[in-house]
């Protein structure tokens, strides 16, 4: 199981590399508080000409090219301590020529390769000495961990004798009766649906299926909810299920074939239905397309891969038809649902965190939105077709149109259609909360018309600078054209600070990909844009375009699995991006709303303050990351329609 160095702080990784090390080395490291160290983590003198120096960097995995200008930068405290043997700790993964390209940056001191201990020489030394593991519990991995899984169980095989199993599996075992007889099936009811999947593959989908089924008022369990290593009370688990079982949930997918207890479960299960002739005592939930159990493959599956939401009321309609106990009232969920929840959260720390939104704010608009109303005849519907046909933003509304361009950019731009003239105008500032009253639209119709009309200058704006178009279920997508960008270009972006850079367009498993966004103008709290990420595919056919995929399953296949190992700095760097497309060389990103009249939005993302922010590190390099090939969705495997892994959303 790898190491999780990350959960450790920086002085944290340092007495870790000690402790290895130096077991390893059969020396002792001297330790230093925290302040400047003068590129000394650890010390071993135990002469007066002898010294050698530890040296720990605890980086993210794919932070190589941030380690050597670490080291690059080390080089002269090098040079000035002359030790004797220098060593250096990492927590970045080691190859021969990486190794071998920081000994010629460290220099002489380092000796030979052997001198670096990299993740892998870590990873080793900690298998080789588990009381350095016990010593540093943050290494410990929640519920998998060999560590605590190891401790826990020497520690409840103390207990075994007098051990109880936890109340929520204790309500459900046979009680004893008189003269310390179990009860017998007869007297025992079976009220509870048993949820069964892979230990901890299917865990997010058994915590989010089960509180709701309780929620409708079914009695649940699952082995989560002893909210302690599931072997220790597999044997009560199946007992409770040959007596309790209304229904058994079993999930199907590969995770269940796999695993030894859940299928060990199903089998007593299948045994259980044998038993009374019942044939539908066990619903499969099909979480993956195709997905089936070995002995239940004519059993009638409840549906989940189309969407949890669409299983779930499958599911519910099942236990109803098949008249599955539930209470009606004293409805309760659970307490243990939340609990095991929370064990894996990452803490909270006690300060403000600075977080970048996908919002831009709208920084000037025209004052005033017009209503012109035709004088005379005129025939509806060639008006609104010839509204649709217009250079600039505007909405038909009965025998007028609504618009901010001037009357005679209006009178001139429908001549020969209607003769029109100015019937009322309501400043922007007020057309939310007190529409048109003059025409008897209200404040919520007209402030969709008012939102209609910034997406539309939007639309027309990002055509207009020649982005592509893609039509998405909730509205059109824009993205960077290779006009704009080609694949594999790096595009700059930020003004304060240290620059970066992002691609918005790329080659991976064979498809060409293309960043774009979907803007969708809010009026509250103030006027903004919310801008929605999209990932638009083309197959690879040696073009810079690529070629279109009309097929919308595919498409959704392509960016569930296509986009997934993006990180949350890459997501940030490429809206970053696609916004100094946007804006060029200003500050601004003006968009035209009808002749002479443009609305400014800013080209930089709205920030927001938490009040808290978490524990975890951040000292990935962005840069590396956009570099590094799993991030860009370059699985192995080249069948282009293998289903992605489900995501839960």
């Amino acid at each position: 199981m790898p190491a999780d160095f990350s959960a450790l702080s920086p002085s944290e990784f340092e007495a870790l590399s000690a402790d290895l090390i130096g077991r390893a080395l059969g020396i002792r490291f001297e330790q230093f508080g925290e302040g400047a160290d003068g590129g000394i983590d650890g010390r071993h003198a135990p002469e007066a000409q002898s010294l050698t120096i530890l040296q720990a960097k605890r980086y993210e995995r794919s932070a190589i090219s941030a380690l050597k200008r670490e080291m690059s930068k080390e080089r002269a405290k090098i040079d000035q301590l002359a030790p004797d043997r220098y060593i250096l700790s990492t927590s970045v993964a080691m190859t021969p020529q990486r190794k071998q390209d920081l000994v010629e940056i460290c220099g002489p001191a380092i000796r030979s390769p052997g001198n670096i201990f990299g993740r892998e020489d870590l990873e080793a030394l900690l298998r080789a000495h588990p009381d350095i593991e016990e010593a540093h519990p943050k290494l410990w991995i929640p519920a998998s961990g060999r560590t605590l899984k190891r401790m826990l169980h020497e520690t409840l095989d103390e207990r075994e004798g007098h051990l109880k199993p936890p109340s929520v599996l204790r309500a459900l075992l046979p009680k004893p009766g008189i003269g310390g007889k179990v009860e017998s099936e007869a007297e025992t009811q079976r009220d509870t649906l048993f949820l069964v999947g892979a230990r901890p593959d299917h865990d997010h989908f058994i915590l989010w299926l089960g509180p709701k089924l309780e929620a409708h008022g079914y009695r649940v369990f699952s082995e989560i909810l002893t909210l302690e290593p599931g072997d220790r009370w597999h044997k009560e688990i199946g007992v409770a299920l040959e007596h309790r079982a209304a229904k058994v949930l079993a999930v199907a997918g590969a995770a269940t074939r796999a695993n030894d207890d859940a299928m060990d479960l199903i089998d007593r299960a299948k045994t259980l239905a044998a038993s009374f002739g019942d044939t539908r005592l066990i619903i499969p939930l099909r979480i993956e397309e195709g997905a089936k159990i070995d002995g239940l493959r004519d059993a009638t599956p409840a549906d989940f891969a189309r969407g949890w939401a669409e299983g779930l009321s499958k599911l519910l309609e099942t236990l109803r038809r098949q008249g599955v106990t539930r209470r009606r009232e004293h409805i309760a969920v659970a307490a243990q649902w939340d609990s095991f929840r929370k064990r894996g959260a990452v803490p909270l720390v006690r300060e403000p965190e600075s977080l970048v939104s996908n919002w831009i704010q709208i920084l000037e608009m025209p004052d005033e939105l017009h209503f012109y109303e035709a004088a005379g005849a005129v025939q509806t519907d060639v008006l609104k077709r010839r509204v649709r046909g217009l250079s600039f933003p505007a909405v038909a509304h009965e025998r007028g149109v609504i618009t901010f361009a001037a009357p005679p950019d209006v009178g001139e731009s429908l001549e020969g259609v209607a003769k029109l003239r100015l019937r009322t105008s309501v400043p922007v500032v007020d057309a939310v909360e007190k529409g048109m009253p003059e025409i008897g639209v209200a404040g919520r119709d007209l402030s969709n018309m008012l939102t209609g009309l910034l997406r539309d200058g939007w639309e027309r704006h990002c055509r207009n600078i020649g982005m592509v178009a893609y039509a998405y279920s909730n509205g059109d997508g824009f993205h960077v054209s290779p006009n704009q960008v080609a694949i594999g270009e790096r595009v700059p972006w930020g003004r304060q600070g240290e620059r970066r850079s992002s691609m918005l367009r790329n080659i991976a498993r064979k498809h060409v990909w293309s960043y774009g966004v979907t803007a969708i103008p809010r009026n509250w709290p103030f006027w903004h844009f919310r801008l929605k990420a999209r990932v638009l595919f083309a197959m690879d056919n040696n073009t810079e375009q690529g070629e279109r995929i009309d097929d919308p399953k595919k498409m959704h296949r392509l960016r569930r699995s296509g986009c997934k190992g993006w990180r949350n700095k890459q997501w940030h760097g490429r809206l970053l991006a696609f916004l100094q497309i946007m804006s060029g060389d200003s500050a601004y990103i003006r968009v035209p709303l009808a002749p002479g009249q443009d609305m400014l939005l800013s080209s930089e993302p709205l920030l927001f303050t938490s009040p808290v922010s978490t524990a975890l590190p951040d000292v990935g390099d962005p840069d590396a990351e956009e570099q590094d090939e799993s991030t860009l969705g370059r699985p192995e495997a080249d069948d282009d329609d293998a289903e992605p892994e489900g995501d839960g959303k």
